[in-house]
């Protein structure tokens, strides 16, 4: 069963897509896609849990995808805040807020560790997938891969952004060679992943004014972004999940291992930033599992 529809957001619309049936006494996954600026694209794989009889929904958040896209907004607009109760909205437009289950990817992670902390009603659990629990630990990690990338490649990626053309075929081709060791290991990228990278380029608005112009270079409004220090206020039980190659390295996920009460953390050994691609079926099942162990 797959359904499709639009939620109301003030003057907006949130797109979204269900598999299964919400009407099912299973709790639904609510998955929030990365970026900020992505679509919902990318992380399709996770829809595939609903063949186990839990209902998934997947949406597009505002100004992405098929939603309502702002170009003109700036950063006073697009803030954590905004999403937060975007994603509100939207689970009490599908009638589940007695009960359901979030996953997070990247900055899906980010924000479903917001909507955490916060301890709204209805969050059974948590599942953050490759995010960083501080944009300055990111760029010191990113900073570190980016080292160990061939001597040409840095010096086209650090030319470009000093100069302000990182929109120059240079560095995109230099910041595809990043993304093959440490975003997606799947070359050439799968169709969704494709269509997602597209979506940012064909409306960057998001992606641009919250984080930057790559994922390394990371000057928009969340380059100070931290959520250390609430960590201890989310009581769901919470799973991680990053992969051995992942962009969202170890040290960029080891705080959320370190101050959430209730929280366990697999590495997927074949996978950079998308275990739910590189590794989808050893993925999934993790993710199936997890869910299942909270009894609901």
């Amino acid at each position: 069963m797959l359904t499709e529809g639009l939620a109301p957001f003030g003057d907006y619309s949130t797109w979204y897509m269900v598999r299964g049936d919400l009407r099912s006494s299973v709790p639904p996954l609510i998955v929030l896609h990365g970026g900020p600026g992505c679509t919902h694209d990318y992380v399709l794989a996770f829809g595939d849990i609903a063949e186990t009889g839990r209902p998934v929904v997947l949406y597009d958040q505002i100004g992405n995808g098929r939603s309502t896209h702002l170009p003109d907004k700036g950063a006073d607009f697009w803030t954590v805040d905004f999403f937060i109760a975007e994603l509100e909205n939207l689970i009490d437009h599908l009638g589940v807020r007695g009960g359901y289950h979030v996953l997070g990817q990247s900055w899906g992670g980010m924000l479903g560790a917001e909507f955490a902390v916060r301890r709204p009603k209805g969050l059974i659990s948590l599942v953050i997938a490759d995010s960083p629990a501080s944009m300055e630990l990111w760029v010191q990690e990113a900073n570190k891969l980016k080292a160990a990338l061939p001597a040409d490649v840095q010096n086209a990626l650090t030319t470009h952004e000093a100069a302000g053309t990182t929109d120059h075929p240079d560095y995109v081709a230099a910041s595809d060679i990043f993304y093959a060791r440490h975003v997606c290991r799947v070359q050439p990228m799968p169709p969704e992943v494709v269509r997602t990278f597209d979506a940012i380029a064909a409306d960057p608005t998001v992606y641009h004014t919250m984080n930057g112009p790559s994922e390394f270079h990371v000057i928009g409004s969340l380059k100070h972004w931290t959520i250390i220090d609430r960590l201890h206020s989310i009581n769901v039980p919470t799973f991680l999940i990053s992969g051995k190659y992942d962009e969202a390295t170890p040290a960029t996920v080891q705080p959320y291992a370190d101050n959430i009460p209730d929280v366990r953390w697999q590495i997927f050994d074949h996978s950079s930033h998308m275990p739910h691609v590189e590794e989808k079926e050893a993925c999934l099942a993790a993710v199936t599992e997890f869910l299942n162990q909270t009894g609901r």
